[in-house]
This record gives C-alpha cells, sequence and structure tokens, in this order.
C-alpha cells in the first residue's frame, strides 16, 4: 500500500498540463476552488489557448479574484487574450424553479400551502440540480462553446445530484414526493424535454477523453476526508479521471517558531492518515502564500511558485501585525452561559471550522462551574471522544445523535409508507431520502428529545439542523396538529421545540467561522436562514485564528493581516457580538486543554 512520507514526493502544480477540454472543480468550502481554477485558465489563456472560466458558486468570489464583474454571458477579462468568464448565478435558477412549481398552485392553494411547497424547494439540495441545469444548458449549448479549446467549471455536481438525475423515473414529468417532506426532487418536474442534455452532461463526466475532475482539498484530515468521499462517489458514478491538488500547503522552514512548527506537524499527520481513495490519485501541491489572491498579476506570481508581486497585494507591512485585542475570549461566552443556569447552546457554520472542539469546550467549563451538562453532536465527522481524550469530566454527560442509524429507521419507515412502489420508483425515493436534507429531518426527532433536557441544565449540541430544516419542520409540525385533532400522537418534544428553540433565554446560537471569506460568507448566509426560521443568533466565534496566536514567522504574519478584513466585517456588520479563539499551536484536546482554552481571558 502507497504511504505518503513528506509533502516533497508531490510535485508542485504544473499550471499547463491539462489535456482534456472540461476541467470540474470541486471540493469543500474554503479549500481554494476559485484561485485554482482562476489560475489555471489565466495560464492556459496565456498560453495562446482560448478559455472560458465558469462559476456556479452561489457564493462565487471570481469576481474579486478578476477585480471585475462577470455576467450570465462570457465576459472577457481586459489584458488577458483569450480568457473569458462568466458567473451562473444557480440562486436565481432555483428561484426561476420554484415559481414554475409553485405558480400554478398560487390561485389554488392557502396561503400556508402555497409557503409550504416554496419552502421545500428552498433547500441547498434544489440551488444544487439548478447549478447542475445551468451548466448543462451552456454545455448543451454547443455554439456558445464551440470557440474554446477549455471550459473550466468552479464548483462540480456532488455524486448525490448525478445519481439522482440519472434515474429514469426522474424525468416522469410528475414527482411524487410521499409527503415525507425532504424531497429535493420538485425542480425537476416539467423539465423531462431536457432529459436528453442531462445524460450528455452525465457521459461527458464520465468521459477522461473529455472531462477532468479536479478535487481540491487542503492538507488537513477534514477536507481530505471529503475529496475522499466525493471522489468515491464519482468513480461509482464511472467519473474516474481524477487529479487531487493539495492547496496551501506550509513548506517553509519553521526556524524557532513554535506555531510554524505546529503547521508543519499537523500537514505530516494528515498526509500519515491519507485516505485509501486518494493515496493512488495523480496529486500535486500548491504552496502557501502570504497574499489575497486577487489580480491577475497575483495569479501570474502563484503559478510562478512565488508570493513575490502577490506579496505586493498585502496593504501595510507585517510588523504592525498585532494579536486583536478588541474582541473578547471565549471566557466572556463562558460567563454569559453560565449566569442564565440553563438552556441550549447550539454552534453552527461550515465544516472544518472547529465547531466540536468549542462546543466541547464550552460544555467542560459550564461543567466545571458546577451545572449540569449534556454534550451531544449530530456530526458522523465529530469525534467528542477524541476531543475529550476520553476523559471523564464530572456533571458532563456526552452522547452522538448517530445519522445513519436516524437515517435508516426513517428511511425504512417512509418505505414501508409508500406501500406497493415499482423498482424504478423504489429507487428513486431511495436516492432522495440519501439527499442532505433528508438526513437533517431524520436526526430531527432525537434532536428534539435532546433540546428538552435543557429544562433541568445545559445543552450543548455541536452543529444543529439550519434554518431551512426547521422551516421545513414548522410547515410539517402544521400538518401534525391536524392529525393530532384526531390522534393525538404528537410527541410533545416535537410540539414545543421550535418555540423553545426561538426563546432567546433557552436557546442560543453561536457561528463559527475563520477569519476568511468563504466561512464567513458561509455563516452568513446561515444567519439569514435562521433569521427566516425566527431564531436570531447569539453571537458569532472567530476560531483558529493566526493574528491571535502569537506566531513570529514572516510568512504567517503575513497570512495574519490578511484576517483583518474578514474580522473586521464580522465585527461591524454581521455579529451582535463576536470572540475570537487562537490559532493553537497543540489542537485542544482533553479536559485540561478544553478548560484553558475556554477559561482564557486574553489573546497571546
Amino acid at each position: 500500500m502507497f504511504v505518503a512520507k513528506t509533502i516533497d514526493q508531490f510535485p508542485i502544480m504544473d499550471w499547463l498540463d491539462w489535456q482534456t477540454r472540461f476541467l470540474f472543480f470541486t471540493g469543500k468550502g474554503g479549500v481554494g476552488k476559485t484561485t485554482i481554477a482562476s489560475t489555471i485558465a489565466l495560464r492556459l489563456a496565456e498560453a495562446g489557448r482560448c478559455v472560458l472560466l465558469v462559476s456556479t458558486d452561489p457564493a462565487s468570489n471570481l469576481d474579486d479574484v478578476f477585480e471585475m464583474t462577470a455576467a450570465p454571458t462570457a465576459t472577457a477579462v481586459p489584458d488577458v487574450a483569450g480568457l473569458f468568464i462568466m458567473n451562473l448565478d444557480p440562486e436565481a435558477a432555483a428561484a426561476a424553479y420554484r415559481e414554475r412549481v409553485v405558480g400554478p398552485y398560487r390561485q389554488l392553494l392557502p396561503p400556508a400551502a402555497v409557503k409550504s411547497m416554496e419552502e421545500q424547494l428552498s433547500g441547498a439540495c434544489t440551488v444544487e440540480i439548478a447549478a447542475f441545469n445551468e451548466f448543462t444548458r451552456l454545455l448543451a449549448d454547443q455554439q456558445s462553446i464551440s470557440a474554446f479549446d477549455h471550459v473550466l467549471f468552479d464548483t462540480a455536481p456532488t455524486g448525490h445530484t448525478l445519481r439522482l438525475l440519472s434515474l429514469p423515473r426522474a424525468w416522469s414529468g410528475y414527482i411524487e414526493t410521499s409527503g415525507h417532506g425532504a424531497s429535493c426532487l420538485g425542480p425537476l418536474a416539467g423539465l423531462e424535454a431536457q432529459q436528453a442534455h442531462y445524460l450528455a452532461t452525465v457521459q461527458a463526466l464520465a468521459d477522461a477523453a473529455q472531462t477532468t475532475v479536479v478535487l481540491v482539498s487542503r492538507l488537513e484530515e477534514s477536507t481530505l476526508r471529503e475529496a475522499a468521499r466525493a471522489s468515491r462517489e464519482l468513480r461509482n458514478l464511472g467519473i474516474g479521471h481524477q487529479q487531487l491538488v493539495l492547496n496551501g500547503v506550509f513548506s517553509q522552514a519553521a526556524n524557532q517558531d513554535e506555531i510554524a512548527q505546529a503547521f508543519l506537524a499537523r500537514q505530516y499527520e494528515a498526509l500519515q492518515t491519507l485516505p485509501q481513495d486518494l493515496q493512488m490519485m495523480p496529486t500535486v501541491v500548491v504552496p502557501l502564500v502570504a497574499s489575497n489572491l486577487t489580480g491577475t498579476a497575483a495569479l501570474r506570481a502563484l503559478a510562478a511558485g512565488t508570493s513575490k508581486g502577490a506579496q505586493n497585494a498585502i496593504s501595510e507591512p507585517c510588523a504592525v501585525v498585532s494579536s486583536p485585542r478588541d474582541i473578547p475570549a471565549l471566557d466572556d461566552l463562558v460567563q454569559q452561559l453560565a449566569s442564565q443556569g440553563h438552556g441550549v447552546v447550539m454552534t453552527m457554520g461550515k465544516g472544518g471550522v472547529g465547531k466540536t472542539t468549542i462546543a466541547a469546550a464550552i460544555a467542560v467549563a459550564l461543567a466545571r462551574a458546577g451545572h449540569r451538562v449534556h454534550l451531544s453532536t449530530t456530526d458522523p465527522a465529530a469525534h467528542l471522544a477524541h476531543t475529550l481524550k476520553e476523559d471523564v469530566v464530572e456533571r458532563l454527560s456526552i452522547h452522538r445523535i448517530d445519522p445513519a442509524a436516524e437515517v435508516e429507521r426513517y428511511t425504512q419507515e417512509v418505505l414501508a409508507e409508500a406501500g406497493d412502489v415499482d423498482a424504478e420508483g423504489r429507487a428513486l425515493l431511495e436516492e432522495d431520502l440519501r439527499s442532505p436534507c433528508t438526513e437533517e429531518i431524520a436526526v430531527f426527532r432525537a434532536f428534539a428529545r435532546t433540546v428538552q433536557e435543557a429544562e433541568e441544565g445545559f445543552v450543548v449540541l455541536d452543529t444543529a439542523p439550519t434554518g431551512h430544516t426547521l422551516l421545513l419542520l414548522d410547515a410539517a409540525e402544521s400538518y401534525h396538529r391536524e392529525v393530532a385533532r384526531a390522534t393525538g400522537q404528537v410527541p410533545e418534544a416535537v410540539r414545543v421545540l421550535l418555540p423553545r428553540l426561538r426563546d432567546p433565554h433557552y436557546t442560543r446560537v453561536v457561528l463559527v467561522t475563520l477569519a476568511e471569506s468563504t466561512p464567513v460568507q458561509e455563516a452568513a448566509r446561515l444567519q439569514a436562514d435562521l433569521r427566516r426560521a425566527g431564531i436570531e443568533p447569539f453571537g458569532w466565534i472567530i476560531n483558529a485564528s493566526v493574528a491571535a496566536s502569537g506566531t513570529s514567522h514572516p510568512l504567517l504574519l503575513q497570512r495574519a493581516q490578511l484576517e483583518q478584513v474578514h474580522r473586521q466585517q464580522v465585527l461591524h456588520e454581521l455579529a451582535t457580538q463576536s470572540w475570537l479563539i487562537p490559532w493553537y499551536a497543540h489542537a485542544p484536546t482533553g479536559e485540561t486543554a478544553l478548560l484553558a482554552m475556554a477559561t482564557a481571558t486574553a489573546h497571546p
């Protein structure tokens, strides 16, 4: 078996080494997909090829990277002959889908029913399928792309979307949602005329002579696991021509700086646990640079393998970088929570921002302060036992809601209620039940039971249902109230869940982010989502701040300076109150380290 020893065994990215016409970039948010795709597009164009770069990401920063406004049609990049960019808007496409599905019913159904239908089609699955429809439409229009030697797509479809669209029943013209309230199939209704376009796109993805799927990851365990999962799903669909790009690799000498040494050590640990799905995949690395990678000059510098020139984008000398003092530490949040005596604390945010560690630190601190605390997670990737080093903390109980078990239980109930359906219909229903929306619905009942425990102590929840899911459940709850008039079978925990979550004296939602563009944007969208559900976040935590770490390494100091704009956005535009946690040289695990993290009153 292949076992990676050092990062040096992987070659540096050759930005021109792409033989296929289509390149699809995928990976977790914040790993640098747009930067990598943009730099490749720039270098190919400067090598004399005609290139189109298309973004289907709702949080696209393509405009920022090229310092221009991209239209929904091919837009030439000034001063770069042969390079065109395009922003496809999946949010707008999803809104058009919703209106096509819901519009005919506006005058036929009560407003509450119409609102329920709109919420049904407001989730991530709908946006994802809408995005797929947009670039399928582009690929189907051969005239619009015939002039381009390469077409690059920033943000590729997931395996779930591709499997869903490959099922014949999805093209029947009318989709049964089976009343289970978690479908992402609605936007497909009436699109059977485009079936040939969808199937041709899936076939093009699977053709190694036409397409390369570029998996972009950081050299971190969580993002590598996500890349491995995506690779496995795509291979199962016959999409096997894949390339792994490890972005932002810290390869400089650490000198005597403890933080820099820790960066290198964590990369080494991630390399030793490289998932099997990635071990034999062609892999290249892109070094970490101290730059906001915006503008063609910065992209050229990145491609040249040096940060010279890119560093000029830093507006102030690194000597002014110091630990932020305008944001309190985690101790301030713990004190505010403890003063209430009981309640629910939910840590929410995109994957990889540190929600599990923060939830564990808060739980340990509250327990050590004398409160009874129940710590729970619904995140299948969260390892609470590892975070606590299996320490037994007095007055702290730990539980993990197993999403896989809950989904299996829920799936069996839905399939049983569906009755006699043919094999094709069952396959469609089963794929629908594998959607992310369904998983959130499935863990809802266990989540409701857990929230109820906060009447007599604290419940700290790592990863909670999104606002979209809660609104779906609100619609479902209305239905259950009607059923309850005859049966009286609505569980008390379900009936009172949303009022409890909307009660600021009972529940405090804390959004966790990094001081980086994508995590902040995703947390901002999550905040808007929660507000639609009537839930106001209690505050924001900016985690793993390099600026607050105490580093003296030149490259890391320059990286720390890049945090400032995102920190100020959280402080002055997004959060009612905020807390800052430094990047720790040693990951906080075990009761002692977690307690120190939660009770620190100042940054290094």
